[in-house]
């Protein structure tokens, strides 16, 4: 002789199945609306204020590069510790001497840790700013202005190691 328990087994019902679909699509909706959130909040992605006015200027701009890339300056960045030295040179490592240097230090992702530093003469072409950089990675857009022209405006993505302060 068996004995069945009186006690009823498990039986899933429709008021299951709706709580296991309000908890799975209530998860991803709660996570797509967390990630948009994120991705509006923390960077714009803005590259320039007028795509329209960028294009036109376009041409302009590609012709200062390479009359610029014509006259064979290069500069060279090292970043290090609490300072930030820059150097240019002709061909040769002839000394190119410029009236301002300025070095603007831009996160790839993120606005709030860039700066603008203009660097000082060290002498034979060479040019010095005492500045703290944090470490990770930056674009650093250098501007050399000589009798009011630019001998050099370049761009480098360099990735600065240690410890922040």
């Amino acid at each position: 002789m068996t004995m069945q328990s009186d006690k009823p087994s498990f039986v899933f019902t429709g008021w299951h199945m709706l709580a296991a679909m309000l908890l799975f699509f209530g998860t991803i909706i709660t996570v797509n609306f967390t990630m948009a959130y994120l991705a509006t909040s923390t960077w714009s992605g803005l590259v320039v204020k007028n795509t329209y006015i960028a294009s036109q200027e376009f041409n302009g701009k590609a012709a200062g590069i390479r009359a610029m890339l014509s006259t064979g300056i290069k500069g060279t960045l090292a970043v290090k510790d609490d300072s930030i030295r820059y150097g240019l040179a002709m061909p040769g490592d002839k000394p190119v001497l410029a009236d301002k240097v300025t070095a603007h230090f831009k996160r790839p992702v993120g606005e709030h840790q860039d700066f603008v530093t203009e660097l000082e003469p060290a002498g034979a072409g060479v040019y010095e700013a005492s500045r703290q950089v944090l470490p990770g990675n930056w674009i650093v857009e250098i501007i050399a202005v000589k009798d009011g022209e630019t001998i050099m405006h370049e761009a480098n993505r360099i990735a600065v190691t240690g410890e922040g302060k």
